[in-house]
């Protein structure tokens, strides 16, 4: 098995069609088609049956990609290990990243990293978080900033590890003059007055769509309540929901960083939730299990926890 034909076998799995991964390998279908058929006669077996949903992996091929994964690894971690003697000179890192924390992670880190290493090229790849986890799962990307909520880790890919930076907890958004002042109770710390979910369990709830990892904490939240809220309209963005709510809309939850991302004065209330429904999310670094963490990574990595591990939280 050559490393060619490990490449070509793991991304028509990948890619569930011959033709998309000619398009991806820049190389043309019938040639594709032909090694396919070459390494079948080799080895004795097919590697793939067709499907009406694309090509699938026989036994025989589910093998054979997960040996080729771990082989391509050796392969990848060995060319970046030689490639390195020349100490951080030269190279590319691909990070994986949600649209708004890039927004709020990369303008702070990436000036400063291009001053001290000029010739590291940095790819960001914006995702959702599920979109995120798929990828360090199949090894396209070095490593990924991204939220992970309370308890989630656990029941996470056993193919990723996470290390956390700081917790980020959730608030709630409502109209200025909603009247929800009159059910907080004051913090113990001087910060936001916190509302028990339970007292707005009625209130009309804007939120965003599932799968996104702000509706996984919001779905959390009244998990824990063992209620559902009383959702009157759902959107893609938090922004959009945090700006409805301004206008009398509604209220929602967001992060309290998201909150800070665009500076306004929009007419709007933040209260803090009773810790007890473990309102928050955890920024944190996924990296591939036993991936090769190159030089380059490992000083972006820790650039990224330094600015975003001492990040300023006012207290709430």
């Amino acid at each position: 098995m050559t490393k060619k034909e490990l490449l070509y076998i793991k991304t028509i799995a990948d890619e569930g069609s011959i033709s998309k991964a000619a398009k991806k390998l820049y190389i043309t279908q019938p040639s594709l088609s032909h090694c396919v058929q070459r390494i079948e006669e080799k080895l004795g077996t097919k590697l793939f049956v067709r499907s009406a949903g694309g090509l699938l992996l026989t036994y025989a091929g589910k093998r054979y990609y997960s040996v080729a994964i771990e082989i391509l690894r050796l392969y990848n971690d060995f060319e970046i290990e030689i490639s390195e003697i020349g100490d951080l000179k030269k190279g590319r890192i691909t990070v994986g990243i949600t649209n708004y924390l890039g927004t709020w992670v990369l303008p702070k880190v990436l000036p400063d990293f291009k001053r001290l290493y000029p010739n590291i090229r940095v790819v960001p790849q914006e995702q959702s978080s599920d979109e995120l986890e798929k990828s360090l799962d199949m090894r396209h990307l070095d490593f990924a900033v991204m939220h992970i909520a309370p308890n989630s880790i656990e029941q996470s890919s056993p193919e990723i590890t996470y290390s956390i930076i700081h917790r980020d907890p959730f608030v709630v958004v409502a109209p200025s003059g909603s009247g929800l002042s009159s059910l907080a109770k004051p913090s113990p710390h001087g910060g936001l007055p916190i509302l028990d979910v339970k007292d707005i369990i009625d209130q009309p709830f804007v939120t965003v769509t599932r799968g996104k990892r702000i509706r996984q904490v919001t779905d959390a939240i009244f998990y824990k309540l063992g209620a559902a809220p009383n959702i009157i309209l759902t959107t893609q963005s938090f922004e959009t929901a945090r700006r409805l709510c301004a206008q009398g809309y509604g209220i929602t939850f967001i992060s309290w960083e998201y909150s800070r991302i665009f500076q306004d004065d929009i007419p709007v209330e933040y209260y803090a939730i009773d810790e007890s429904y473990m309102p928050y999310w955890d920024l944190c670094i996924a990296l591939p299990k036993d991936y090769y963490v190159t030089k380059a990574s490992q000083a972006l990595i820790q650039m990224i926890k330094e600015k975003m591990g001492t990040e300023p939280l006012i207290s709430i």
